[in-house]
C-alpha cells in the first residue's frame, strides 16, 4: 500500500501528540519535589557534656547521645564567584563577600542596600532572619582578648568578616525582620532581627523608634551583608497536620511532634526524652539542632508564642525549646529558641526582666545545674536563666 507525503505527516503527528500526552501523564504521576527550604547542617561536629568538655561521640546508651554532631544534615556549599559574589549553592541565595564594616541604622539599610551594585547586579536587599541564619557556622567561638583565635559564626573561607576590636563582641547584622509581637525591653522600644556572627545569637535590636513610632531610642545601629535571589520562597513553611500527633513541613522534609509533653528538662534529659520516644510510632526523633527549630518560627504573628498554631500547640505561652547544638563560647550551654518572650533585665542587680530580645530570638542556657550557680555580676543585660526548658521533638522523612 502506498502511503501519501500527507497521511505519513498526519501519522507522525498523531504519534507526536500521543507520545506527548505520555510524558504529561508520567510528569503528573511523579511526586514534585517541593522541598524549597533546604536546611543545611549547623557544622557543629565535636560532642561536649554539661561541663562543656569536649568528649568521644556518645553511644546510643549514653548521657549525651543524640546531640547536634550525632546527626549529619545537608552540608554547606558555596561558590565565590570572584565578583565580590558568594552563592549558596543549596538556598540558590547570592551573598554580598564583603561588608562595608559600618553601622547602620535600620531604616538607612534598605537605602543602602538598593544602592549597591556588586558583580554586576542591582536587586541587593536585606536577608530575612531566616535567610541570614542559613549561614550559620556553629564551629564558631570567640576570645575576646586573642581575636586571631577567634572563629566567627560564619564560613570564612568564604565570606570576609572583621571583629570590631573595641567591642568583640558586637558583631550584629541586619534582617528585613521587624518584631511585631510587641515593645522591646523596658523603654518601649521598637526592634528587628539580627545575627550576631561574633557570638552567635539572634535577638531584636533598635531601630531608632519607639513602638509608637516616635523616634528617639538610642541606635547604635548594626552591619549589613546583602542577599539577592527570590523573595518569599527560602523560610517558607508547608505544613501538614498528619492528625497522629505529629506535623509535616513538606518545605524541609521534617516531621515535628505537634505538642510539646508540657514538662521541662535539663539538657541531657531532654536529649533523653527524645530517644526514648515513640510518639505516632516512630522511634527515630531527636531534638532538633538551631538551624532546624528555628526554622518553625513564626516570625510574622503578631501574638505569643511565635509559631503557627493552626498546626502546633504550646503548653505554655512562655515556652523556651531546647536545641541539640551546644553553645560555641559558652560550651557549658546549649542553644534555645524562645517561642516566647526572651527576658532579660537591665543588670544583674536589677529584680524586673522585661521582653528584651523578642520572641524567635535564639539565645543558650546552662545544661545543668542551678540558676543561682551561674549569676555572674554584670553592668550590661543579663538574660534570664531557666536551665529547665521545653522539648519539641523532629525526624527526617526520609
Amino acid at each position: 500500500m502506498k502511503i501519501s507525503k500527507i497521511n505519513l505527516l498526519s501519522f507522525f503527528a498523531i504519534v507526536t501528540i500521543v507520545s506527548c500526552k505520555d510524558v504529561e501523564k508520567k510528569k503528573e504521576s511523579q511526586p514534585e519535589n517541593k522541598i524549597h527550604f533546604v536546611l543545611t547542617d549547623t557544622g557543629q561536629d565535636k560532642f561536649y557534656n554539661n561541663k562543656g568538655d569536649e568528649i568521644d561521640e556518645p553511644k546510643q546508651g549514653d548521657d549525651f547521645y543524640g546531640q547536634d554532631a550525632q546527626f549529619t544534615g545537608v552540608q554547606s556549599s558555596y561558590t565565590d564567584n570572584g565578583d565580590g559574589t558568594i552563592t549558596d549553592n543549596n538556598t540558590g541565595l547570592m551573598w554580598q563577600k564583603t561588608p562595608d564594616y559600618q553601622k547602620h541604622n535600620f531604616y538607612d539599610a534598605f537605602d543602602y542596600v538598593a544602592s549597591l551594585e556588586i558583580g554586576g547586579y542591582t536587586d541587593w536587599r536585606l536577608p530575612t532572619i531566616k535567610e541570614l541564619y542559613s549561614l550559620l557556622n556553629s564551629n564558631g567561638e570567640l576570645y575576646p582578648q586573642d581575636l586571631e583565635k577567634s572563629q566567627p559564626y560564619l564560613n570564612t573561607d568564604y565570606f570576609d568578616f572583621e571583629y570590631d576590636k573595641r567591642m568583640p563582641y558586637a558583631g550584629q547584622y541586619w534582617s528585613s525582620t521587624k518584631y511585631v509581637k510587641g515593645p522591646l525591653q523596658n523603654i518601649q522600644m521598637e526592634g528587628a532581627f539580627g545575627f550576631n556572627f561574633a557570638d552567635g545569637h539572634i535577638k531584636a535590636y533598635e531601630t531608632g523608634l519607639y513602638y509608637d513610632g516616635s523616634d528617639g531610642v538610642r541606635n547604635p545601629g548594626n552591619y549589613i551583608r546583602a542577599v539577592r535571589g527570590r523573595e518569599n520562597v527560602y523560610g517558607v513553611n508547608d505544613f501538614l497536620d498528619n492528625n497522629n500527633g505529629t506535623v509535616t513541613d513538606k518545605a524541609t522534609g521534617l516531621m515535628w511532634q505537634k505538642t510539646d509533653d508540657g514538662n521541662t528538662y535539663n539538657w541531657a534529659e531532654a536529649l533523653q526524652v527524645a530517644k526514648n520516644s515513640k510518639i505516632a510510632g516512630y522511634e527515630d526523633w531527636r531534638l532538633p539542632n538551631t538551624n532546624e527549630l528555628q526554622s518553625i518560627v513564626d516570625y510574622d504573628k503578631e501574638t505569643f508564642p511565635a509559631i503557627d498554631e493552626s498546626f502546633f500547640e504550646c503548653t505554655n505561652e512562655d515556652s523556651w525549646f531546647w536545641s541539640s547544638t551546644t553553645q560555641g563560647d559558652f560550651k557549658y550551654t546549649a542553644c534555645y529558641i524562645a517561642f516566647g518572650k526572651a527576658y532579660s533585665k537591665d543588670n544583674s542587680s536589677a529584680t524586673e526582666f522585661y521582653d528584651w530580645h523578642g520572641a524567635g530570638a535564639q539565645r543558650s542556657d546552662p545544661k545543668s545545674g542551678n540558676v543561682e550557680d551561674y549569676l555572674m555580676e554584670s553592668v550590661n543585660a543579663a538574660d534570664s536563666l531557666r536551665i529547665n526548658n521545653y522539648v519539641r521533638l523532629v525526624r527526617d522523612l526520609n
